[in-house]
């Protein structure tokens, strides 16, 4: 695995002239071939592929895409392709490349966190049209005529704005994704509630904890920043709420057995202490424990 530290190295090895040391934008139909390797990222990337994924698998389903994908790697993120030594491959489509420093101080380096896509896998790309992979290459396009021009005192800014807008773009494209495969989403919904179920069942929670959004995520082969917002768009409330209700929708199953404390079924749930709870089971009920059972007798 090598370490990609800087945009200089990166465009050094397509062939590129770097117009700015912190950032580049590259048509890499002009690229030259490049040895096949595995990357160690410092810098943000996006990759704009022009390939078709006629077998793209995604979780346990195949899908038929005709279109462009975006690809998004965060700084420490491994990306690239093990082909075997010699193999080279010709890079293609489009690619954005911006170290960290590039927006510190600036609105999108307090808010590039937020932009989750980041950390989504390669199985989580977002598919665009035609007509959306036109607007991500003019949002390029203008970020490139800026550096083409030379710096001034507002080249930053610009180029800022311009990558600010791409990102929310491509927000607006993942939601759009998030709709057409609904039926693949309910899929996940549905397996997530079969995973809860058999967790609580077989005695998980209590020997492993509260089950955590990463763990369920893990087991149902998606990221973790993914499936939260999968979750979000499906259900309306956050993965870790929709785990608490489960948690507590069987908590009042095993309330109405009296032969059991409230202590004792709040472990068997996963609680490492009952306060925690009494005030989570009184934050989504409204009532104690205690006075639920009392309720209910």
């Amino acid at each position: 695995m090598e370490r990609l530290k800087n945009i200089t190295q990166f465009n050094s090895e397509r062939g590129h002239e770097t117009l700015h040391p912190l950032i580049g934008v590259l048509d890499q139909s002009k690229s030259v071939q490049i040895p096949s390797q595995v990357y160690l990222s410092d810098l943000y990337i996006v990759f704009i592929k022009n390939v078709k994924c006629e077998e793209l698998k995604y979780g346990r389903s195949q899908y038929d895409y005709q279109e462009d994908t975006l690809i998004f790697i965060a700084p420490g993120q491994v990306f690239g392709f093990d082909l075997g030594d010699g193999a080279l491959i010709q890079p293609n489509g489009w690619v954005l490349c911006f170290h960290p420093d590039f927006i510190h101080g600036t609105s999108l380096g307090k808010t590039i966190r937020d932009y989750g896509f980041f950390s989504y896998s390669t199985n989580e790309a977002l598919h665009v049209s035609k007509r959306e992979r036109q607007i991500v290459i003019e949002c390029l396009t203008k970020i490139q005529e800026e550096l083409s021009r030379g710096i001034d005192k507002h080249s930053k800014m610009l180029i800022v704005s311009n990558i600010e807008l791409l990102l929310n773009y491509c927000i607006r494209f993942y939601d759009r994704q998030f709709i057409i495969r609904e039926p693949l989403n309910k899929d996940i919904l549905t397996r997530f509630d079969i995973l809860l179920d058999e967790y609580i069942k077989h005695g998980k929670a209590q020997n492993l904890g509260f089950p955590s959004v990463t763990y369920c995520a893990s087991e149902l082969n998606l990221s973790a920043n993914y499936f939260g917002d999968l979750i979000k768009k499906e259900t309306g409330i956050s993965a870790q709420e929709y785990i608490q209700t489960k948690l507590i929708d069987a908590a009042k199953e095993r309330i109405h057995d009296s032969a059991k404390s409230l202590s004792e079924i709040s472990f068997e749930l996963g609680f490492k202490y009952p306060q925690h709870f009494t005030r989570l089971f009184k934050q989504k009920v409204g009532v104690s424990p205690l006075e639920y059972r009392l309720s209910e007798n």
